[in-house]
């Protein structure tokens, strides 16, 4: 199984900055799609960013050019580097990795999930 821990979020200034990172660890054999999700009160999952093994990412059109997404394979960490931040992201951010995993002699792709940052921008 894929256990993961998000940090980073926080209490910020319209405009200011955060940086949250997600770290996986498991007995995993490799991750392929890291993303991160956001869900605002009273609202579904909303998708915010994705990036592949490969490096290529991919942005919700609401964070597009204040938002980015980086990945260290190596630690098998994923980032967010928010700027700009604006009163409409806050909400709870959630870390989705899609990894195969090792159980035994045996192989599998799971789809797991962190607990969750919270982020709230105010003035």
């Amino acid at each position: 199984q894929v256990h993961i821990v998000e940090s980073g979020g926080g209490l910020v200034q319209p405009g200011g900055s955060l940086r949250l990172s997600c770290a996986a660890s498991g007995t995993i054999v490799s991750i392929h799609r890291m993303a991160w999700y956001c869900q605002r009160p009273g609202k579904p999952n909303e998708f915010v960013a994705g990036i592949t093994s490969g490096g290529g990412t991919d942005y919700a059109n609401s964070v597009k050019g204040r938002f980015t997404i980086s990945r260290d394979n190596a630690k098998n960490t994923v980032y967010l580097q928010m700027n700009n931040l604006k009163l409409e992201d806050t909400a709870v951010y959630y870390c989705n990795v899609e990894a195969t995993v090792r159980s035994g002699t045996n192989q599998a792709t799971y789809d797991s999930w962190g607990q969750g940052t919270r982020v709230t921008v105010s003035s």
